[in-house]
C-alpha cells in the first residue's frame, strides 16, 4: 500500500514572502544611516541594537516613550498618502520624551501588515527616518511583521519607541511652576495624530463639499501634514533659559494636557483668542458643531508644545524660539487653583 506525499507548502504560500522582507531591509539601510549620531554601537540588521549613552552626559536619566498614528492611518490607506505618518509616528513619541527635558537618542519601530508591499513599508520608513533625522535621534532598529489573516489588503500599523537621556539636575518636573508664571504656545502645524476618529466623522460628514483648500494647501495635504517636531529648538532653548515646565499637546487638547505638568493647587489661565484659529480647525468646529471647550479638549487647536516660564524670562524664550523657527503666542498665566478647573479658556 503506497501513501502520496502532500505537496509541499512553503512560507510563502501561507502568505509571507521572506524575500519581500529582505528587500524592505535593504531599502531600509541607507534611510537609517543617515540618522546615525554619537553613542550608535550597532544598529540595524542584528538581533538586538546597542547604544553607549554619550559621555558628556555626568548623571543621566534614561526617559523612554512609546505611541503610534492612530485612526489618521485610515486616512493615510485611503487617500494613498504614506510618506509623512511615519513623521508622525516619530513626532509622538520625540516630543512626549523631550517634556522632561531630554534629548532624544534612538527611535525603534514597529511595522505589521497582512501583505507586505515594499513600496508602501519603504515609504513609510522613508517618513519615520527623516523625522528621527530631524529630532536627531538614532533609527537603530524595529520590526516589520508579516501576518496574513491579521489585516486588510493594503492597510498596516505602526507604533514606535524612543529613548532619550537628560541630566539628573536638569529633569523638568513641573514643581517650580507658580502663580505668575507665563504660559507660552508654540503652533502646531495643524490636526498633528490625535482626534482623527472625530476628523474622519467630519470629512463624512461634509461629503461631497469638501473645501479645495485650507491654509494655503489642498484640503488633504492639509488634513495630513505632520506632526511638528519640537525637539531641536526646544533644546536650544533650554539651554538657555531657565524653562520651568512643558507640555506636548496630544489628545486631550490644551484642558488635559497642561494640567498633567502643573503642581498641585496651580491652574492655567488662557486667553481665548491670544492665538488664531486657522481655517483647517474652524472648518473641523464649524463641521462638526462642537464648542470651543470640546475643540481645546480633542485637538490641539494650534498649540503643539507649552512652555512654561518665569514672567521676567518670558519675553527673552519667547524671542529666542522665534529667532530658532517657531511659532510663539503669549497664551496664559499660571495662577492659584482655588476651586476652579485646572485649565480655562476666557
Amino acid at each position: 500500500m503506497t501513501s502520496s506525499r502532500p505537496t509541499p507548502l512553503s512560507y510563502k504560500d501561507a502568505g509571507v514572502d521572506i524575500d519581500a522582507g529582505d528587500a524592505l531591509v535593504e531599502r531600509i539601510k541607507p534611510l537609517a544611516k543617515k540618522t546615525m549620531r554619537e553613542g550608535v554601537m550597532a544598529g540595524i540588521g542584528g538581533f538586538g541594537a546597542l547604544f553607549e549613552v554619550p559621555k558628556r552626559y555626568r548623571e543621566p536619566v534614561l526617559v523612554s516613550g512609546t505611541d503610534g498614528v492612530g485612526t489618521k492611518l485610515k486616512l493615510a490607506f485611503e487617500w494613498n498618502m504614506h510618506d509623512t505618518v511615519g513623521i508622525d509616528l516619530v513626532g509622538m513619541s520625540v516630543n512626549d520624551v523631550l517634556v522632561q527635558g531630554a534629548e532624544p537618542l534612538f527611535f525603534l519601530d514597529y511595522f505589521a501588515c497582512g501583505k507586505l508591499d515594499v513600496d508602501t513599508a519603504a515609504a513609510v520608513v522613508g517618513g519615520i527616518a527623516t523625522g528621527c533625522e530631524l529630532s536627531g535621534c538614532a533609527l537603530i532598529g524595529g520590526e516589520t511583521a508579516e501576518m496574513p489573516g491579521m489585516y486588510p489588503a493594503g492597510e498596516y500599523d505602526l507604533a514606535g519607541f524612543c529613548v532619550g537621556a537628560v541630566e539628573k539636575s536638569k529633569i523638568l518636573t513641573g514643581q517650580g511652576v507658580k502663580s505668575g508664571d507665563v504660559v507660552l504656545g508654540l503652533a502646531s502645524h495643524g490636526v498633528h495624530s490625535n482626534g482623527f476618529s472625530l476628523v474622519r466623522k467630519c470629512i463624512e460628514r461634509a461629503g461631497a463639499n469638501l473645501p479645495a483648500t485650507l491654509d494655503g494647501l489642498p484640503f488633504k495635504h492639509a488634513i495630513m501634514k505632520p506632526t511638528r517636531l519640537y525637539v531641536k529648538n526646544v533644546l536650544a532653548t533650554l539651554a538657555k533659559h531657565p524653562v520651568k515646565a512643558l507640555a506636548h499637546i496630544t489628545g486631550g487638547g490644551l484642558l488635559e494636557n497642561i494640567p498633567r505638568v502643573l503642581p498641585e493647587g496651580t491652574a492655567a489661565h488662557l486667553q481665548h483668542g491670544s492665538w488664531p484659529q486657522t481655517e483647517l480647525f474652524a472648518w473641523l468646529q464649524q463641521t462638526a458643531g462642537i464648542d470651543d471647550t470640546e475643540m481645546n479638549r480633542t485637538f490641539n487647536n494650534g498649540i503643539g508644545m507649552v512652555v512654561v516660564i518665569g514672567a521676567l524670562e518670558a519675553a527673552a524664550c519667547a524671542a529666542t524660539l522665534r529667532e530658532l523657527g517657531e511659532t510663539v503666542y503669549e497664551i496664559g498665566r499660571i495662577a492659584e487653583r482655588g476651586t476652579g478647573a485646572a485649565v480655562t479658556v476666557a
